[in-house]
Protein backbone atom coordinates (compact mmCIF):
# COMPACT_ATOMS: atom_id res chain seq x y z
CA UNK A 1 0.00 0.00 0.00
CA UNK A 2 2.85 2.40 0.83
CA UNK A 3 4.42 1.76 -2.58
CA UNK A 4 1.11 2.49 -4.29
CA UNK A 5 0.69 5.80 -2.42
CA UNK A 6 4.31 6.75 -3.20
CA UNK A 7 3.89 5.96 -6.90
CA UNK A 8 0.60 7.85 -7.02
CA UNK A 9 2.22 10.88 -5.39
CA UNK A 10 5.23 10.65 -7.75
CA UNK A 11 3.08 10.56 -10.89
CA UNK A 12 0.85 13.35 -9.58
CA UNK A 13 3.93 15.55 -8.97
CA UNK A 14 5.22 14.69 -12.43
CA UNK A 15 1.93 15.71 -14.04
CA UNK A 16 1.69 18.93 -12.00
CA UNK A 17 5.23 20.02 -12.88
CA UNK A 18 4.71 19.29 -16.57
CA UNK A 19 1.41 21.18 -16.58
CA UNK A 20 2.87 24.29 -14.94
CA UNK A 21 4.56 25.36 -18.16
CA UNK A 22 3.04 28.29 -20.01
CA UNK A 23 3.67 28.30 -23.74
CA UNK A 24 2.89 31.68 -25.28
CA UNK A 25 1.67 31.92 -28.87
CA UNK A 26 1.48 35.71 -29.22
CA UNK A 27 5.03 36.92 -29.92
CA UNK A 28 4.27 40.51 -28.89
CA UNK A 29 2.97 39.48 -25.48
CA UNK A 30 5.96 37.14 -25.05
CA UNK A 31 8.37 39.97 -25.94
CA UNK A 32 6.78 42.26 -23.34
CA UNK A 33 7.02 39.50 -20.72
CA UNK A 34 10.63 38.79 -21.68
CA UNK A 35 11.63 42.44 -21.37
CA UNK A 36 9.79 42.84 -18.06
CA UNK A 37 11.21 39.64 -16.55
CA UNK A 38 14.66 40.06 -18.15
CA UNK A 39 14.50 36.45 -19.33
CA UNK A 40 15.43 35.29 -22.83
CA UNK A 41 12.78 33.75 -25.04
CA UNK A 42 12.77 30.18 -26.30
CA UNK A 43 11.07 30.04 -29.70
CA UNK A 44 9.86 26.51 -30.46
CA UNK A 45 9.05 26.07 -34.16
CA UNK A 46 6.97 22.90 -34.39
CA UNK A 47 4.56 20.90 -36.47
CA UNK A 48 2.63 19.75 -33.41
CA UNK A 49 0.27 17.32 -35.10
CA UNK A 50 2.47 15.80 -37.81
CA UNK A 51 6.20 16.22 -37.01
CA UNK A 52 7.50 13.02 -35.41
CA UNK A 53 10.68 14.63 -34.06
CA UNK A 54 8.65 17.49 -32.56
CA UNK A 55 6.36 15.05 -30.78
CA UNK A 56 9.37 13.04 -29.60
CA UNK A 57 11.03 16.23 -28.27
CA UNK A 58 7.85 17.13 -26.41
CA UNK A 59 7.58 13.70 -24.78
CA UNK A 60 11.25 13.11 -24.01
CA UNK A 61 12.20 16.64 -22.94
CA UNK A 62 9.48 19.28 -22.63
CA UNK A 63 7.08 17.13 -20.60
CA UNK A 64 9.77 16.12 -18.09
CA UNK A 65 10.10 17.69 -14.61
CA UNK A 66 13.77 18.56 -15.23
CA UNK A 67 12.79 20.70 -18.22
CA UNK A 68 10.00 22.34 -16.21
CA UNK A 69 12.60 23.45 -13.67
CA UNK A 70 14.96 24.74 -16.36
CA UNK A 71 12.15 26.51 -18.25
CA UNK A 72 11.70 28.95 -15.36
CA UNK A 73 14.76 30.73 -16.84
CA UNK A 74 13.07 31.55 -20.17
CA UNK A 75 9.82 32.73 -21.72
CA UNK A 76 8.44 29.81 -23.73
CA UNK A 77 6.95 30.57 -27.15
CA UNK A 78 5.35 27.95 -29.39
CA UNK A 79 5.24 28.76 -33.10
CA UNK A 80 3.13 25.99 -34.54
CA UNK A 81 2.63 24.86 -38.13
CA UNK A 82 -0.06 22.17 -37.79
CA UNK A 83 -1.57 20.33 -40.75
CA UNK A 84 -4.76 18.99 -39.15
CA UNK A 85 -5.62 21.96 -36.93
CA UNK A 86 -6.54 25.32 -38.45
CA UNK A 87 -4.84 28.31 -36.81
CA UNK A 88 -6.32 31.81 -36.72
CA UNK A 89 -5.12 33.75 -39.76
CA UNK A 90 -3.31 36.34 -37.60
CA UNK A 91 -1.42 33.61 -35.71
CA UNK A 92 -0.63 31.77 -38.93
CA UNK A 93 0.81 34.96 -40.46
CA UNK A 94 2.84 35.70 -37.34
CA UNK A 95 4.34 32.20 -37.28
CA UNK A 96 5.14 32.27 -41.01
CA UNK A 97 6.80 35.66 -40.70
CA UNK A 98 8.97 34.46 -37.80
CA UNK A 99 9.79 31.27 -39.72
CA UNK A 100 11.10 33.45 -42.57
CA UNK A 101 13.00 35.83 -40.28
CA UNK A 102 14.77 32.95 -38.52
CA UNK A 103 15.15 30.96 -41.76
CA UNK A 104 13.57 27.85 -40.27
CA UNK A 105 13.45 25.10 -42.87
CA UNK A 106 12.97 22.05 -40.66
CA UNK A 107 11.16 21.05 -37.50
CA UNK A 108 11.71 21.07 -34.62
CA UNK A 109 13.84 24.19 -34.49
CA UNK A 110 14.41 26.06 -31.26
CA UNK A 111 15.89 29.55 -31.18
CA UNK A 112 16.93 31.26 -27.97
CA UNK A 113 16.66 35.02 -28.38
CA UNK A 114 16.70 38.20 -26.34
CA UNK A 115 14.46 41.10 -27.31
CA UNK A 116 16.24 44.44 -27.42
CA UNK A 117 14.57 47.82 -27.82
CA UNK A 118 15.96 50.12 -30.48
CA UNK A 119 13.76 53.20 -30.22
CA UNK A 120 10.26 52.05 -31.13
CA UNK A 121 11.59 48.93 -32.82
CA UNK A 122 12.30 45.59 -31.14
CA UNK A 123 15.14 43.41 -32.38
CA UNK A 124 15.43 39.76 -31.43
CA UNK A 125 19.10 39.08 -30.73
CA UNK A 126 19.89 35.48 -31.61
CA UNK A 127 21.66 33.61 -28.82
CA UNK A 128 21.68 30.16 -30.44
CA UNK A 129 19.63 27.48 -32.10
CA UNK A 130 19.09 23.77 -31.71
CA UNK A 131 16.56 21.06 -32.43
CA UNK A 132 16.00 17.56 -31.18
CA UNK A 133 18.88 16.32 -29.02
CA UNK A 134 18.93 12.65 -28.04
CA UNK A 135 19.44 11.76 -24.40
CA UNK A 136 16.46 13.27 -22.63
CA UNK A 137 16.16 16.54 -20.76
CA UNK A 138 19.67 16.51 -19.27
CA UNK A 139 21.40 16.30 -22.65
CA UNK A 140 19.03 18.82 -24.25
CA UNK A 141 19.54 21.32 -21.42
CA UNK A 142 23.32 20.85 -21.61
CA UNK A 143 23.18 21.65 -25.32
CA UNK A 144 21.32 24.97 -24.86
CA UNK A 145 22.77 26.29 -21.59
CA UNK A 146 25.89 27.70 -23.32
CA UNK A 147 23.59 30.02 -25.32
CA UNK A 148 22.28 31.55 -22.10
CA UNK A 149 25.63 32.27 -20.48
CA UNK A 150 26.98 35.80 -20.88
CA UNK A 151 29.99 36.09 -23.17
Amino acid sequence: MKKFVFLLAFFWCFQVSAQELTWHTDINKAIKLSIKSKKPMMLFFTGSDWCGWCIKLQKEVFLQPEFSQWAKNVVLVELDFPKKTQLEEKLKQQNTQLQQIFQVSGFPTIWLVTPQKNGDQINLQQLGKTGYVAGGPTKWIESVNPFLKPN
